[in-house]
Formats: structure tokens, sequence, C-alpha cells
């Protein structure tokens, strides 16, 4: 049986090609704004958020590919406030000026769909404190991680440069990185795509 992750990241991506899975990679066709301006105006909490994301891309896939399809979405959240990427550097600082000193929650949901239904989720709320860091280090930063900083949310990448933004984090580091790996490895073993 196929698998298939339904996403464009290149996180993801890399953790199941570090764990040795043999799957493809599908972009959904999905309009995440459209979808998340949707959501929020129904009041959904973040973590209901990241999960119907996850739920839309995986089945928009799902619907017209054969196999287990797995898709996944993240979350910020800080006192009641919610963090997509940022657009640009200027909100990528704007992003980072509010996290600073502040723990925030990385809300991550996957979920597999298998014939155009879902079969398996799980959502993780790793929690993050970033230290209080200086402005000259915030521009530092900003100027040495590029454009990096616009293909997360909070603008940061804990498996690299973004790691000297925290002074804690709490849950699991697959999680924090967009997927929550070894659930999701359990669940494949369940059902014969990873070897028990």
């Amino acid at each position: 049986m196929s698998l298939i992750l339904a996403s464009g990241s290149a996180a993801r991506r890399q953790m199941l090609e570090a764990v040795g899975l043999s799957f493809e990679v599908e972009t959904p066709r999905v309009d995440e704004e459209a979808a998340k301006a949707s959501l929020r105006a129904e009041g959904l909490k973040p973590r209901d958020q990241a999960d119907a994301l996850a739920e839309l891309k995986a089945l928009s896939v799902s619907r017209k590919r054969a196999g287990f399809v797995i898709g996944a979405d993240q979350m910020l959240a800080i006192g009641g406030e919610v963090f997509d990427k940022p657009r640009d550097a200027a909100e990528a600082r704007e992003h980072l000026l509010r996290l600073r000193g502040q723990t925030h929650e990385l809300i991550t949901a996957a979920v597999v769909a298998k014939e155009g239904a879902i079969i398996w989720r799980h959502i993780d709320t790793p929690r993050l404190r970033m230290r209080v860091f200086s402005d000259a280090f915030l521009d530092d930063y900003l100027a040495r991680a590029g454009d990096d900083v616009l293909r997360s949310v909070g603008a940061y990448q804990l498996e690299g440069l973004g790691a000297q933004l925290f002074e804690r984090v709490e849950g699991d580091y697959f999680s924090v990185l967009g997927l929550p790996l070894l659930p999701l490895l359990a669940f494949l073993r369940e059902h014969g795509i990873v070897q028990p």
C-alpha cells in the first residue's frame, strides 16, 4: 500500500526520509488562507483549526489517490493570539518581539486518510519558552536566517539557527518540527506500512 505525504513542507519530508520510509509527496491544492479565515470566523480554537487544516489537506489528496495519505498542520498560539507564517522580514521581527521572553504553544496536528476518509488523527502541543534576547541578537538572527524565517510559524526553525532563541522546550521535538513522528510510526506499524 502506498504512502503519500500531503504537504509541501521540507521539514516533514526530511523527517520521513530520515527514518527510511518510502513515500511520495503531493502538495494538496487547498486555499489555506481562505480555510483559516473560515475556521477563525466560526470561532474554532487553534487546536481545532490545526486539526481541520490537516484533515483538509489529507482528504484533498486522498480523494484522488489510493493509499495512506498523511496531512499535517501547525498553529502557534500565545495568549489567545494565533500566528501564521510571517509574510516578510518585518513581520517576522514583530512576531519574534512578541514571543521574546514568553511561552507559546505550537499545536501540531496530523491525520491519515485512506479512500477519502480519515482513519487516524493525533494532536500534540509542545510548549516553548523564548529567552529574553537583545535587539542586536535579533537583528543578527534575522540577517543570518534570511528567508528561512518565512517558512514556519514563529519565524524560527528549532533544528537550526532558531534553537538559539529558546531557553526551554517542553514536549516532543518532532512535533515542534511539524509532525508527531513517533505516534505516526506506531500507526503505520499497526497497518503494515512499517515493519513491527
